[in-house]
């Protein structure tokens, strides 16, 4: 990665933009806008529309190539490839549905598709690991609420579908073309390295408070708004005006950086006045500023950044602590849970496939259900699904914000593994399949409000755990392959398992006839194997979360004792 030039800038303006890149992430949520036009100019049977659902899950999930590229290129360049592959990807689907071009091929569509999604993981790489770096005392809560921003994407798109594009595929495919590369290039400028917080700023929960409560107030307006855009003949005017007050809201974390610059603090002498992030003097002479550079000490990255700055006394200490890891020798010995590993160091470790695992479990029975929800709604006589998938959108929001800011409080005041709230989630979970399986009257919405929440919460816990665990320089890889889990768990759970019940299940009820495939299946039976299988997978999870948290409990003790820095060398003398 290369060495920070940023001096002392703060990071508040770059966090304002990630949000905006965050929005441009959930670009994948528009499958089902524009799946049935597509379905429909093209003459594709539902065979076919379900494998390029396929390639829009493998698109948005696959993002070991950022993964490898984030550490040797900077972020613009990582937002630059994500917006190119948005523009090509989107511009042929556009050309598909809007009947430019005629007669496309399946497989042209197919990749293209695949292409399009993939922006998402260059935008979420770019964002993500840039910021997990730029406030590394408070990852948790700055995953969650990015993360909680992307899950609240969908409702964005939503909103501007329904109250500006009027609802047409076409529209939508050319917004998506040309809109997200356009937002992408308008705020990449802002999303660099900067001098990490230090931690000591008493401002800085207020902001962070300041931004999750803004994105609260922005997750309750577009489920209104949409609701009431949907269900009521409104003007355009109205609409509109809508879509205005929803751009406002999403400047909100834009207000952060404005106070500081209006009524700036008070400068303070500390030990960190006067150091440069990118000074010089903490390259090897002759090394240009590149991968290869090695800096003079040896620190853990995870350890270095999860102190305080009072807990420090020595001067060098500091230096390597807002250099985020970046300064070590080479060492001979292999590294420790909270150090910076490579992926390869990390991939031969118990911990890093109990997360993946544990993971995996989590967010592939859930993403099963979310794929499915509105048949599962019919099947248990739901006529409009339209706010069954509304909750658990919101929901999912909530669980991501919320996921973060809980694990950072507990992990900090009472150092408790943040993989402790993945076990308590699942054990939920496995509560509301049993409760979706039994379709008990009165239980539907409340089944999908927890199971949103707790769905969410996955993966707000899971990134902060992976840095502190392999630490951030090689972040970008390590949290991109376990993203895996999720289009995986798509495939296993929904794709084979799902899928296989509920057809067979419909075959049954038309009096076997096989040839009915497009034929709806009504009532329990027709995904309730499915839910006894999701629960199990979950109560496995919940077992490899307990002896994770076990495994890993040391770590956090070490890095969090006390509810302060406790350096990790320090405990191997």
């Amino acid at each position: 990665m290369p060495i920070l030039k940023e001096g002392s800038r703060p990071p508040w303006v770059g966090l304002g933009a990630a949000v905006w890149v965050q929005i441009a992430v959930g670009n994948g949520y528009n499958f089902p806008l524009y799946s049935p036009s597509l379905k429909s100019v093209m003459g594709f049977d539902q065979q076919q529309l379900t494998m390029l659902g396929v390639a829009n899950d493998i698109g948005e999930n696959f993002g070991v190539l950022p993964g490898v590229v984030c550490n040797k290129l900077p972020p613009w360049v990582v937002l630059s490839i994500g917006a190119v592959a948005c523009f090509f990807g989107y511009g042929v689907i556009w050309l598909a549905v809007s009947q430019t071009v005629q007669s496309m091929p399946y497989w042209l569509l197919w990749l293209a598709l695949c292409v399009a999604t993939n922006s998402s993981a260059w935008f979420s790489t770019a964002v993500l690991v840039t910021n997990m770096r730029n406030f590394p005392l408070t990852r948790g809560t700055v995953a969650g609420i990015l993360k909680g921003y992307g899950g609240i994407s969908a409702a964005v798109y939503t909103e501007i579908y329904i109250a500006v594009l009027q609802s047409s595929s076409s529209k939508l495919l050319l917004f998506l073309t040309l809109g997200i590369p356009f937002v992408c290039f308008a705020v990449m400028y802002f999303v660099r390295p900067c001098m990490p917080t230090s931690g000591d700023d008493s401002a800085e929960h207020g902001h962070f408070l300041f931004v999750q409560v803004a994105s609260v107030v922005l997750a309750i307006y577009l489920l209104t708004t949409t609701l009431l855009i949907e269900e009521l003949n409104l003007s355009a005017l109205f609409s509109y005006i809508f879509v205005a007050v929803m751009v406002f809201l999403l400047m909100a974390p834009f207000a952060i950086p404005i106070k500081m610059t209006l009524y700036p603090a008070n400068p303070k002498k500390s030990s960190t006045d006067g150091l440069s992030v990118g000074s010089s003097d903490r390259m090897i002479p002759g090394e240009d500023n590149s991968d290869k550079t090695e800096p003079l000490l040896t620190l853990s990255s995870s350890a270095t950044q999860l102190g305080s700055f009072h807990e420090i006394d020595d001067t060098s200490d500091i230096d390597m602590l807002l250099a985020e890891g970046e300064g070590a020798v080479k060492r001979k010995k292999r590294p420790r849970r909270g150090d910076d590993f490579t992926f390869r160091q990390a991939v031969v470790k118990a911990d890093f496939w109990l997360l993946f695992l544990v993971y995996f479990f989590g967010v592939g029975t859930g993403i099963t259900v979310l794929n499915n929800l509105a048949q599962i709604g019919i099947a248990q006589g739901v006529d409009d699904t339209t706010i069954l998938l509304s909750l658990f959108s919101f929901c999912n929001f909530i669980g991501r914000l919320g996921g973060g800011a809980v694990s950072e409080y507990f992990v900090r005041s009472k150092t408790i593994p943040r993989t402790v709230w993945m076990v308590c989630t699942q054990l939920i979970m496995i509560i509301t399949y049993l409760l979706f399986a039994s379709a008990f009257n009165g239980t539907l919405y409340a089944s999908t409000a927890l199971l949103g929440i707790c769905y969410g919460a996955q993966f707000s816990i899971m990134i902060p755990t992976a840095s502190e665990l392999f630490g951030l320089k090689h972040f970008g890889l390590i949290y991109n392959f376990m993203g895996i889990g999720n289009p995986l768990g798509a495939f296993l759970f929904s794709g084979l398992l799902a899928g296989y019940v509920y057809d067979k299940e419909a075959a049954k009820q038309q009096g076997l006839n096989l040839l009915k495939k497009s034929a709806s299946c009504l009532g329990p039976n027709c995904f309730r194997l499915t839910f006894l299988v999701l629960a199990g997978a979950c109560g496995l999870g919940s077992v490899l979360g307990v002896i994770l948290s076990i495994r890993i409990k040391p770590v956090y003790q070490m890095l969090y004792s006390g509810g302060s820095f406790r350096h990790p060398q320090d405990s191997r003398h």
